[in-house]
Order: structure tokens, then C-alpha cells, then sequence
């Protein structure tokens, strides 16, 4: 785990279910905050979009936030108390910095694709973070094949592979995409000098996968 990130994400307690999930995104959910995303103002019309479609374990997304400053760190210790703002799903309306409500699967990349499309005159990058299960929903199938038909280059699917997923693909998560037409890289996903590298590939005509791997310790 991201050292950093470790005191913040401790003031988390009580969802045991679903602590695992959200430590498998701490690395990549860092890396993008701290050296890939461009958000200078969440009034941007231009910033760069995070989609969290992982969003039934977002603990790290809000240690995450709190160390970026969208988030005060007092209020992780309401963590899923019948007030706070932080609820087990992420939702927009209360949560700075979250751009959709998530948690039900095989929303977020469909989702994705769409804000891809409508800001393709724009510099805005979108970004959406799955995990390797929910992929087994067949809406995501759907959005990869229109990504690549669309050639949209300004959209990245970064997918946490904890190897938890019921069927798994023949060649791999990172075959799934490629054989779509997208361009994709499977890293260490504890690795963050390898996964900025791939977060930050130029793929012109084409969305981005990178997978990273996460090995359960």
C-alpha cells in the first residue's frame, strides 16, 4: 500500500467486505492523482474526467481525495455513518471530486465512452477505473467495441486485475481490448514508475487499456 496513503485510508473502518477491493486501486488511483490527471479546478470545463465505475469499494478513492485536498481527512472518520457525505457507493452530489454515483457494475466505462464522444473537441481526457469481475457485464463488452469503432483516443480504461472474476478471457483482460482495436498494457499495478508510463502512452486513434495486475499478498 501507498505509504502516504496508509493513515488516511486506516481511519476507514468497518467495511471488511469490501477492503480488499478498495486496497487493489490504492496504487493506481495515486499515481493518477499525483502525476497523471490534469485538474486544476473541478469548474473546468476542460479538466481531465475520473470515472471510479469500482465503486463498491471506494476507500482508497477517498483517502485519495482527502490527501489531494477535494476532501477535509476528518471526515474519512465518518466513513459510512448514516450522515456522512461518504457512503459505501461514491455518490456525485456529496463527494467533491467524484464525477459519477457508482457502485453498480458495468456502469462506469459505458459511461465513460459517452463523455469520451462529447468531448472530443475539447483537451479533456477521460479516465475510468474497472475491476477485473466486472467485466463480466456484458454493457462493458458493448462500450469496448464502440470505443475502438470511435476512435477515441482521448479515453483510457484502466482495469484492477485481483484475479477475482468468474470466467477470466482466453489471453488475458488485456486481449479482450486489443482484439477490439485498442491499444493495451498489462503492469505491475504496485508498480508506480510502470504504471505511469503506461497511464501516460501516446495511443493517437485509438482508447487505452492498462491493466494492472495485483497479486493478493
Amino acid at each position: 500500500m501507498t505509504q502516504a496513503l496508509a493513515p488516511l485510508f486506516a481511519r476507514m473502518t468497518g467495511d471488511e467486505k469490501h477492503e480488499w477491493a478498495a486496497a487493489s486501486t490504492l496504487d493506481v488511483l495515486w499515481v493518477l492523482y499525483d502525476r497523471v490527471l490534469r485538474i486544476d479546478s473541478l469548474d473546468d470545463p476542460d479538466r481531465d474526467r475520473f470515472l471510479l465505475s469500482k465503486g463498491h469499494g471506494p476507500m482508497a478513492f477517498y483517502a485519495v481525495l482527502a490527501a489531494k485536498g477535494y476532501l477535509d481527512p476528518s471526515t474519512l472518520d465518518t466513513w459510512a455513518r448514516f450522515d456522512s457525505v461518504l457512503g459505501q457507493h461514491p455518490d456525485r452530489t456529496l463527494v467533491p471530486g467524484a464525477e459519477i454515483g457508482s457502485g453498480s457494475l458495468g456502469h462506469g466505462l459505458p459511461i465513460a465512452v459517452g463523455q469520451a464522444i462529447g468531448l472530443r473537441k475539447s483537451p479533456a481526457r477521460v479516465f475510468v477505473l474497472v475491476g477485473d469481475g466486472e467485466l463480466d457485464e456484458g454493457s462493458n463488452h458493448e462500450a469496448i467495441a464502440i470505443a475502438a469503432r470511435f476512435g477515441l483516443d482521448n479515453l483510457t480504461a484502466v482495469v484492477v486485475d485481483n484475479h477475482n472474476s468468474n470466467h477470466g478471457w482466453p489471453g488475458g483482460i488485456e486481449s479482450r481490448f486489443t482484439v477490439e482495436g485498442w491499444a493495451g498494457l498489462t503492469v505491475d499495478g504496485r508498480d508506480h514508475v510502470a504504471l505511469h508510463a503506461a497511464l501516460t502512452q501516446d495511443h493517437p486513434g485509438r482508447p487505452l487499456v492498462v491493466v494492472a495486475d495485483i497479486q493478493k499478498d
